[in-house]
């Protein structure tokens, strides 16, 4: 067994693929978002090669009005998250299993209730992937005429972060102790109620879902604005994030570990773990050739559509595709990728197709094309020279470009000893190298007893 550090891998399953036209790749599965069994064969091929979770984004909308673009894109159907990996909890036995869910639209108790039931049906594999939804399509559907603000939507998650762990911590691990003969079934001083009031949120607890093997689901957190990296400071314990460039990765890597500390924590109590979107070919021409395949299935339309929802909502469809991006005004979107996609337009003097071309596939994520050994060289210098912990694979179709980095990148990573050959552990906390938490009640009378054990 290997003490050297290694690299986190996620499998970000996105269902046809990660590319914008990765749905019209001739071997991708074209209903995938709607397949069960698709998904079942992407979570035990990912379980097989030893990664630490699957990863599933969402939103509670279908996010786009361009009637054009949403004609031409498989973006429309997918499966409700929570829904999707408490079925393939029951197909899998070791793999970690993270849904993301947002706080704006959620009442903390029944998420707190949905993801403590999902730890205890896979056996402490669940994470939850805490998010703020950022686009007015969502805000429609929960009887909201526009979006929240930005800060406020941060300051609302903050407060619905603390009530769910609370509400995790309603019960300590042996609060039930469930013995027929004495006819206890649970120890009562070992409940503790929440009794929450603040400024968004009154809950009272407990809740009704015993503590579960890792204690708590894995909190991961994905903003990267100035609210959310002070969030994901305080709160998360893996952070999914996009970078461009290893200088950016570098820097927001610095950034989060320092600010991990103002809070008392430790630095590897978070991992960071950027999206890298891979194009493998056994040489450089092959994954050219398969990354312009993808590219040239891409419909002006979508692309367009694609650059509006990722810069907050702004419409540029009366803008000439072949002149340059214009002054994008700010918004109550997702703020980070706006400025990512400035800054890449800006950086590079890129048009708005190039700009669309650019981002079809990783949408502002960094993008490898290359073979084994470059791809392996990447990841091993972001991950030495603190840019990552791991990082979360986005595959462009599937099943073929999870397949592609099985196949040809994980056996180099091995060979470098970065990534294992088994499980280390049961538990998705295990697999990352994370503490599993005390409770607070457990961990009070630890400390009581220490102290009361030293002389005077």
């Amino acid at each position: 067994m290997t003490t050297k550090k290694q690299i986190k891998l996620g499998a970000f399953l996105m269902q046809t693929g990660h590319h914008i036209a990765g749905w019209r790749h001739p071997d991708a599965q074209e209903d995938a978002g709607v397949n069960f069994r698709h998904y079942v064969q992407l979570a035990r091929k990912a379980e097989a090669a030893k990664f630490d979770a699957v990863f599933l984004a969402d939103g509670v909308a279908v996010r786009s009005d361009n009637l054009q673009a949403l004609a031409r894109t498989a973006r429309s159907d997918q499966f409700e998250p929570l829904t999707l990996l408490s079925a393939l909890a029951a197909v899998t036995d070791r793999i970690g299993l993270i849904a993301t869910a947002s706080t704006s639209y959620h009442e903390p108790y029944n998420l707190a209730r949905k993801f403590a039931s999902l730890d205890q049906i896979s056996g402490g594999r669940a994470g939850w992937n805490l998010v703020t939804s950022a686009t007015n399509a969502e805000a429609l559907n929960f009887n909201r005429s526009a979006q929240f603000a930005h800060a406020d939507r941060y300051r609302r998650a903050a407060e619905f972060h603390d009530v769910v762990t609370g509400l995790w911590d309603s019960w300590e691990d042996d609060a039930f102790v469930r013995d027929k003969s004495s006819g206890t079934y649970l120890d009562a001083d070992k409940l503790h109620p929440l009794n929450h009031k603040g400024t968004h949120f009154q809950v009272r607890g407990p809740l009704n879902v015993a503590r579960s093997p890792q204690g708590r689901p894995v909190v991961v957190q994905a903003g990267a604005s100035e609210d959310g990296r002070e969030l994901a400071a305080r709160t998360a314990e893996v952070i999914f994030v996009a970078h461009q460039t290893f200088a950016e990765a570098q820097s927001f890597y610095a950034d989060i570990k320092e600010r991990v500390q103002h809070h008392g924590r430790h630095p590897d109590d978070v991992k960071i773990m950027p999206g890298i979107f891979p194009i493998v070919g056994r040489t450089q021409e092959e994954a050219e050739a398969k990354f312009e395949q993808l590219q040239s299935l891409i419909d002006p339309a979508v692309g367009v559509s694609l650059l509006a929802g990722l810069s907050g909502g702004v419409d540029l469809s009366s803008y000439p595709v072949d002149g340059p991006l214009p002054e994008l005004p700010p918004t109550e979107g997702p703020q980070s990728r706006q400025r990512l996609l400035i800054d890449l337009a800006r950086r590079d003097g890129l048009t708005i197709r190039q700009l669309y071309l650019k981002i079809a596939g990783a949408r502002g994520h960094q993008q490898v094309v290359g073979t084994p050994k470059s791809i392996a060289d990447q990841l091993q210098q972001w991950f030495e020279e603190g840019g990552a912990d791991g990082f979360n694979i986005m595959g462009p179709w599937f099943p073929g470009g999870l397949d592609d980095f099985i196949e040809l990148v994980l056996p180099e990573l091995r060979r470098r000893g970065l990534f294992r050959t088994e499980y280390e552990g049961r538990t998705l906390r295990e697999h990352l190298g994370l503490a599993r938490p005390q409770h607070p009640a457990a961990l009070a009378r630890a400390r009581a007893r220490s102290e009361q054990a030293v002389p005077a």
